[in-house]
């Protein structure tokens, strides 16, 4: 099971926040395209899509490319940007064996409740030689994450909760994958941080709805003073890695 169940309050308010603009797509572009060569006709599997603003995107970017989105929510599935987005989840992909040219997960490696049996079925459908792009946050790799700057107590629930980069390499190279790459990836999150504190929302990041509430009320107090007199656009740095 999840972390969390993406609920119908969760999906509005990931699809009201936690969609990138161009800035930040531009260097996640940028990262991606190290280790995939994007042709015509190729299949790109978007595993765990949520509301399929990263589909959307790898389609406005490389339009010959099939663009599969797979989620396991029924409520993400209903606010998609782009159709069809078909139900499975990391352990029953629902397509074809050796018929994936790339496969992307985004911000949900953490959500994978078997690593090995994902590892399985990602290398099933996926043509050999294929990359596995995984963006996320690791543990021990937090120092650029906002949400850890002004919650402190996330550090320990994404230590506690979410797989290492060593705990994701062991379970897929048992399926015969090893590690391309592993980089940080900037990206702007916001025009300013008092963008992000105006915005807020705490269904919208497992992190936060994995502390207490106590927790989470003060932390929004410390972003909240800090965005009165903050200026520049709000920086968080996740990593990519990335298998083959």
């Amino acid at each position: 099971m999840a972390l969390i169940a993406y609920d119908k309050a969760d999906a509005a308010a990931f699809e009201a926040t936690r969609h990138l603009d161009d800035d930040a797509l531009d260097a996640w572009r940028e990262a991606i395209t190290r280790y995939l060569n994007p042709q015509p006709g190729m299949r790109l599997l978007d595993l765990g899509c949520g509301t399929a603003s990263w589909s959307q995107a790898f389609r406005t970017w490389w339009p010959a490319t099939d663009v599969i989105a797979v989620e396991p929510s029924a409520a993400m599935r209903e606010r998609a940007l782009i159709k069809p987005v078909l139900s499975g989840n990391a352990a029953d992909i629902p397509v074809e064996n050796d018929s994936i040219d790339a496969v992307w997960i985004s911000t949900v490696i953490h959500h994978v409740p078997d690593l090995p049996a994902a590892a399985q079925e990602i290398r099933r459908v996926l043509k050999p030689g294929g990359p596995v792009l995984i963006r996320s946050a690791f543990p021990g790799r937090h120092d650029g994450i906002t949400l850890c700057h002004f919650w402190p107590e996330t550090i320990t629930a994404l230590n506690d909760s979410y797989p290492t980069v060593a705990t994701i390499e062991d379970a897929f190279a048992a399926s015969g994958f090893t590690t391309a790459g592993l980089e940080p990836v900037a990206q702007i999150s916001a025009s300013s941080l008092q963008e992000a504190a105006t915005g807020l929302r705490r269904e919208a990041h497992t992190l936060l709805q994995l502390i207490s509430d106590d927790a989470y009320a003060q932390g929004v107090e410390r972003l909240r003073a800090a965005a009165r007199t903050a200026t520049g656009p709000l920086i968080d740095v996740l990593d990519l890695l990335v298998l083959r």
